[in-house]
């Protein structure tokens, strides 16, 4: 699929604490909720060790009014208390995209 450029990646780099604590729940609704709001384009994520998700947005606002989220502020607090031990977030403009498929 390719995207109308130019367009927002927010790229969250993060190690994950020991155990589950409601992460994996949390991390499904979280991509529920993104999916529902205005100006979201998509996400992808891996995990490894080290986890990277991304998520695609049209606008800076976009990306302001997911932050101000109440839902989603309280799974960034969460996130702080139990379930990260390190993060850094990027915010990216896309400028452009290409891809290949053996398909």
């Amino acid at each position: 699929m390719e995207l109308q450029q130019p367009y927002f990646a927010v790229i969250f780099t993060n190690r994950r604490t020991e155990g589950d604590n409601g992460y994996a729940q949390m991390a499904e609704d979280m991509e529920k909720l993104a999916r529902q709001q205005p100006g979201f384009i998509d996400f992808e994520s891996a995990r490894s060790g080290l986890g990277i998700a991304i998520s695609y947005w049209d606008s800076k606002a976009s990306i302001a009014n997911w932050k101000a989220n109440v839902d989603h502020q309280i799974a960034q607090k969460r996130g702080i208390s139990d379930w990260y031990s390190w993060y850094k977030v990027r915010i990216c403009l896309v400028e452009r995209e290409y891809e290949f498929s053996s398909k």
